[in-house]
């Protein structure tokens, strides 16, 4: 049974010949498809001897909603899909003034055990499918009865770590007679993977790239974040620059404040030097504190004037929105409860 959510538009026009249809046949489902269509009766265009054939050599299948919370302040919801597997992952739902944000999981797990996150306490278990990466954003669509404008793959996973299918979905994303959806309003971020930020921007020059930094030298980067043993910063930042250089484009910097690790006045002005003239911006990110860490937060106090010193410094930045603050918002959270309890 072919999964449709995990095909491109050419590949629906040969599924399509492949049922003894005109190429026009797939190009209709793949539209319907991406309209949120699970019924193949519901696709009313296409012909009752494809829409049987469908039904015996294809499958439209919906992760199967495992748990649900949604923040009392702010609209953020966020979901635990089960896979059909047994496994499960995490899609988050944000409400901007510019739109509907959600940022997707690219893994069941991680293998990067950055110190701050609960993604990887239990390692990685496998890599998503694009079709089950396109399911976070349409199941959550479905569930959420709003539509979704902005794509983040920032949720459990390191996403270059599973490029192949991360190419996929964000070129899915992208066909015009599916979603349409601009390059611009999709963002990808990595930890840290050197050489696949250089394909990157060879193969996705109009996709936002994000970085998690989170250290301003190696010492601390390896204690926080084991992929710097791989790609030092020596390695990474000439990295990140030639990605600017290359696109044009500015880069993101995501950097979580650890109490007493990253946020003193010397590892901010290590930070201010190690960036300084490149075209970028920093999200700062108070820690959503997870206990299994032993790591604290530095708070939002704290964030205001490490991003007023990188301003006034002439680095861009800006403190991320604490959207969730009421549920398990932080990466894996919810994932990890469900494990504990045997959900």
């Amino acid at each position: 049974m072919k999964d449709l959510r995990n095909l491109t538009e050419a590949e629906m026009q040969e599924l399509a010949a492949e049922a003894g249809q005109p190429a026009f046949r797939g190009r209709q489902l793949f539209g319907w498809v991406y309209k949120g269509r699970t019924d193949f009766r519901e696709m009313t265009n296409l012909p009752e001897v494809f829409t049987a054939w469908l039904e015996e050599h294809a499958q439209l299948d919906s992760l199967k909603l495992l748990a649900r919370q949604k923040s009392k302040t702010d609209g953020t919801q966020k979901f635990l899909y089960g896979l059909k597997d047994g496994n499960a992952v995490e899609t988050v739902f944000m409400k901007y003034k510019y739109g509907n944000t959600v940022c997707v999981s690219s893994q069941a797990g991680c293998r990067m055990h950055c110190a701050f996150c609960a993604s990887g306490i239990n390692g990685l278990v496998r890599g998503l499918t694009a079709g089950e990466i396109i399911s976070q954003v349409l199941d959550t669509e479905r569930e959420t009865g709003e539509k979704i404008s902005r794509i983040v793959v920032m949720g459990t996973g390191e996403p270059f770590d599973n490029y192949e299918q991360i190419s996929r979905f964000l070129h899915i994303l992208h066909e015009k007679d599916g979603r349409n959806m601009s390059s611009r309003n999709m963002t990808v971020s990595t930890c840290g993977l050197v050489p696949m930020i250089h394909r990157f921007s060879e193969e996705f020059p109009q996709v936002n790239l994000a970085v998690s930094l989170h250290a301003p030298e190696d010492e601390l980067r390896d204690q926080l974040m084991p992929v710097n043993h791989r790609y030092p910063l020596e390695e990474l930042i000439p990295a990140c620059r030639a990605y600017t250089e290359k696109t044009g484009r500015r880069i993101t910097f995501e950097y979580a404040l650890i109490r007493g690790k990253n946020d003193t006045d010397e590892s901010i002005g290590k930070l201010i030097h190690l960036l300084r003239g490149m075209l970028c911006h920093v999200n700062l990110i108070p820690l959503n504190e997870v206990s299994e860490t032993g790591l604290l937060t530095s708070g939002r106090k704290r964030a205001e004037e490490v991003r007023s010193r990188l301003e006034d410094a002439g680095i861009p930045a800006t403190v991320r929105r604490q959207l969730g603050a009421d549920i398990d918002g932080a990466c894996g959270q919810l994932r990890l409860k469900a494990q504990k309890s045997g959900n």
